[in-house]
């Protein structure tokens, strides 16, 4: 992401969301076997070689969340994670690929609410914003008050976009309106800062559960969707992902509102990425595949995207451990 695009991501309008409407999510019917069939025509019908490869790797790094959320982080980490994030591709890679006065960095830093502000200090004047997981991320089950306390205060600390965490148990027993008016609060609390909607989908029973909570959390004013914590036994696919897309797609025809897309956990190379990417220029078009409608939670993602892009410059691999994140 360069500094024009984050300048205009911090200027663009807010999704305001809708009243409740019950009968959206009624109405609301995935056929699984045609999504599996989708999918599987990907990989095969679209490859992207060669320069064009290279340069949509670019545009993936832009396009990442770079996370770090260990029980053992410490402020040195999140300092050099910042700055990996600042400088994602190493100097001469860029300079040989001709790009090295573009300012490429990623989309954003995401941290835990204790390390909000070490990261808003290490990122300062870089045009990065800070992404604070919240509402008692992972699981979501602090008191109420407790999980809007924790935005306020991230907000207040400097992150310009908060993850929340929706309550699964409201999905897995069909309580729409009850996950409608959280996430409805959840959305009041964030004030200016964006919001990203974690529905936690490995959790979540069924395709069709994931549909219908896709658009009730769009109703209620999210910024973006997003599939998983990254810690659940099964995070972001790219069949979830086609259902979460199109009901993106259906919100914007219903309300006229774009909603970005968020997937996180499991992607961890660049030809998964890739694919990702030609899904959503397929399903949404041009102006999803940018950094303030489209990002990749990802910790790992970013090392094997420099690997592929040095093995383009030179013929040859390098070693992961050339290429650290923190």
């Amino acid at each position: 992401m360069t500094a024009e695009q984050a300048i205009l991501i911090n200027s663009l309008p807010r999704v305001e969301g809708c009243d409740f409407h019950p009968d959206w999510v009624d109405e609301i019917k995935i056929n699984k076997s045609a999504v599996d069939r989708r999918i599987a025509s990907l990989a095969g019908r679209r490859t992207v070689k060669k320069k064009w490869q290279a340069a949509w790797l670019l545009k993936a790094i832009a396009c990442i969340d770079l996370t770090t959320l260990s029980g053992d982080d410490t402020e040195g980490r999140v300092k050099r994670l910042c700055a990996k994030a600042k400088n994602p591709v190493r100097p001469d890679i860029l300079e040989a690929l001709g790009f090295d006065t573009m300012n490429l960095t990623t989309g954003a830093v995401c941290v835990y609410h204790e390390m909000v502000e070490t990261a808003v200090a290490a990122l300062k004047g870089s045009g990065i914003p800070v992404a604070a997981v919240s509402t008692g991320f992972p699981a979501g089950l602090a008191p109420l008050e407790t999980r809007l306390a924790e935005i306020k205060a991230s907000v207040a600390a400097g992150a310009e976009e908060i993850d929340i965490v929706i309550s699964r148990r409201y999905v897995l027993t069909g309580n729409w309106r009850a996950l409608y008016d959280e996430v409805k609060a959840y959305r009041e609390a964030c004030g200016e800062a964006h919001m990203k909607s974690i529905l936690a989908t490995g959790q979540l029973g069924s395709i069709t559960k994931i549909a219908k909570a896709s658009m009730v959390c769009m109703m209620a004013g999210a910024d973006f969707i997003k599939t998983s914590t990254g810690m659940e036994g099964v995070n972001a696919t790219l069949p979830v992902s086609l259902v979460m897309i199109r009901m993106i797609r259906e919100f914007y025809e219903k309300t006229g509102q774009k909603v970005g897309y968020k997937p996180a956990g499991g992607i961890g190379t660049a030809k998964l990425a890739l694919q990702y990417l030609v899904l959503i220029k397929e399903e949404l078009g041009d102006d999803w595949l940018t950094p303030h409608m489209f990002r990749f939670g990802a910790s790992s993602l970013l090392g094997d995207i420099e690997r592929q892009l040095e093995h383009f410059v030179t013929g040859r691999y390098s070693a992961a451990n050339r290429h650290s994140m923190g």
